[in-house]
């Protein structure tokens, strides 16, 4: 079984501001490569990224937060997309149904 890949839709929202993930990751005193490293993705990815090129998914934001010692939203844009800290737990969903 494979596993497909979910793609943006050209003009679709992304889940992350580009230039947040930049000011960041430079705030932080890190380089593209030491923060992909240490978030576990391609350096490759992370320039996609910060460009705007690629989508960060929640998972790849939530990495790039710990990296950074931030909130994850913190990473977002200020509108426009459902924010990570505006999701209900997976485990109250599931108490919920």
């Amino acid at each position: 079984m494979t596993k497909r890949r979910m793609r943006r839709r050209k003009g679709a929202p992304f889940h992350h501001s580009p230039e947040a993930v930049t000011r960041a990751r430079e705030n932080a005193g890190l380089t593209q490569a030491a923060l992909a490293g240490q978030a576990g993705f391609s350096i490759q990815l992370m320039c996609d990224i910060e460009a705007g090129r690629r989508n960060a998914t929640p998972e790849k934001l939530r990495a790039m937060a710990a990296v950074l010692k931030c909130a994850a939203a913190d990473l977002q844009p200020a509108s426009g997309v459902t924010r990570l800290d505006d999701e209900p737990p997976k485990a109250m969903e599931q108490q919920a149904s």
